[in-house]
């Protein structure tokens, strides 16, 4: 009962918020309200769809896909990763209620000269992004190693409960762009 107002309701963020309170409130309102609310982007921007490819062929209802996306990351200008996703079709994926699945695989690459606009910490989250109606989320996080003056990013799926072993790791050498001769550390915006 509780999942099917949840459906009807959660149109949008907002609505799904308001959804939750009014549902779930009875039944874990810090918990589950927090894995809906932070289940959204870990900052405003929104991934670029890149190019979409079928899978699986679906007769009356939208097919399951393969999706790529493109995001800048918003903490260091000059860098993009790019993320491929499975996006289930039929029945739920046609509602946005199905379960995704939890493979990812990620590439981020020097995009332009490179400048970090705030420190950050090691594993800092850079784009989050829900992959079920409410507790399983998918990450990319952010850190960097200093020996090497490499950016480096791991995106991963993970759920209230349990964690799933799928990722998939990106590294960025911080290198000159143009007529530029040196570049940033990124061990000078680490906070330690």
């Amino acid at each position: 009962m509780i999942i099917t107002r949840l459906r009807r309701h959660a149109t949008g963020l907002g609505r799904a918020a308001q959804a939750c309170r009014a549902t779930l409130g009875r039944i874990a309102p810090v918990l589950a309200c927090a894995a809906l609310l932070g289940a959204s982007g870990a900052h405003a921007q929104e991934p670029e769809v890149v190019m979409k490819k079928s899978t699986v062929w679906k007769m009356l209802t939208p097919d399951d896909k393969l999706a790529t996306y493109a995001l800048d990351d918003p903490g260091v200008a000059g860098v993009a990763c790019f993320y491929t996703v499975p996006e289930r079709g039929g029945v739920k994926g046609m509602f946005g209620v199905a379960e995704e699945r939890s493979e990812v695989s990620l590439a981020c690459r020097q995009v332009g000269p490179i400048s970090f606009k705030e420190k950050f910490e090691q594993g800092s989250v850079v784009f989050r992004q829900s992959r079920s109606l409410i507790f399983k989320k998918m990450q990319i996080v952010r850190g960097c190693d200093a020996k090497r003056n490499t950016l480096v990013y791991l995106v991963y799926t993970d759920r209230l409960i349990e964690g799933s072993p799928q990722n998939s790791t990106s590294a960025v050498p911080i290198m000159p762009w143009g007529a530029a001769t040196d570049a940033p550390k990124c061990a000078n915006w680490v906070d330690k």
